[in-house]
């Protein structure tokens, strides 16, 4: 099958790379433009990276069914295979190939339809997700669904350590599903809408800790913002990123450190339990332990963090 790939950032690179091992043929990859990304800097996406240390052609597009529609018609793609490419595809694109266009979605469709299914899966708490290949249709995340695969999602995994393990699952179910598709055995089932699920893209808002919460609950968003956008509070009324915690006994006021010890770190008591916390990064500083930040902010027993 002569297929193009659409793809961006780290969790498309496996896929591309499974491609090329594959019986199919990539003609061309399409990523976003190059942006800036850390510190400012402009840089090429880790697809783009990906596609050219393999010699493949690359075609850049803010919008690629305005300004690619005809570049991609004109290789006549037997499919158009995307995975998180970042931009919504037009009527007419869906059109183009033979066997339309095969996304890569990291969830267990139709729960978790959006952008950020990854990072809200474990902000849930969920115990399983997977991955989803599907023939996209025009409304997001809907079309008919050709194969899924399920994983664990472990208790104190984070969404980028599910994000890695996702990544090498849909690698693994784009070849399986494209196989079927071009030997006539693939099957194509229409998603229950009545179990449709829907997160958007998280902000950094959804980082702020609401110490009114269970400490599970907590410790799922920490879990579900590492590595990024991080959950964080205020303390002495400075921003302090909540990296690691644990779930522990403790009562006191919500948000209240209960415990203090330059040796062993603090605890916080939260809505019905407590978090012992064990990295921290401080306002412009690097990741460390808790008791290495204690040795240079000192926190008494009775703060409340928050406020």
């Amino acid at each position: 099958m002569r297929v193009i790939f659409m793809g961006t950032p780290d969790f498309a690179v496996n896929a591309l790379e499974n491609l090329m091992k594959s019986r199919h043929t990539v003609l061309a990859v399409v990523t976003q433009p190059d942006r800036k990304r850390d510190r400012g800097v402009v840089s090429p996406s880790a697809v783009k990276v990906a596609a050219e240390a393999h010699s493949l052609a690359v075609l850049q597009y803010e919008k690629v069914s305005v300004e690619g529609i005809e570049a991609i018609r004109q290789l006549k793609p037997d499919a158009i295979i995307t995975a998180a490419f970042g931009q919504m595809l037009s009527r007419e694109f869906l059109e183009i190939a033979k066997y339309g266009v095969i996304n890569v979605h990291a969830s267990l469709l139709p729960k978790y339809r959006g952008s950020s299914p990854i990072q809200w899966a474990v902000i849930n708490g969920e115990s399983e997700t997977g991955v989803t290949i599907m023939k996209t249709a025009y409304k997001m995340d809907s079309g008919d669904i050709i194969l899924q695969k399920k994983l664990s999602v472990g208790e104190d995994e984070t969404a980028g350590e599910l994000f890695d393990r996702l990544s090498v699952l849909g690698a693994d179910a784009l070849i399986e599903a494209l196989d079927s598709i071009e030997d006539g055995t693939a099957t194509y089932t229409a998603q229950n809408e009545e179990e449709v699920s829907y997160y958007p893209m998280l902000k950094k808002a959804d980082g702020l800790i609401d110490f009114n919460k269970t400490a599970r609950q907590i410790k799922c968003q920490i879990l579900g913002m590492t590595p990024w956008p991080t959950a964080y509070t205020k303390l002495n009324g400075k921003l302090l990123k909540l990296i690691k915690v644990s779930v522990t006994n403790g009562c006191g006021k919500n948000g209240e450190v209960i415990f203090a010890d330059k040796n062993n770190g603090f605890v916080i008591a939260v809505g019905g339990g407590a978090l012992a916390v064990e990295m921290v990064q401080p306002e412009n500083s690097k990741i460390m332990l808790a008791r290495e930040y204690l040795l240079g902010h000192p926190v008494a027993v009775g703060t409340v963090l928050g406020e």
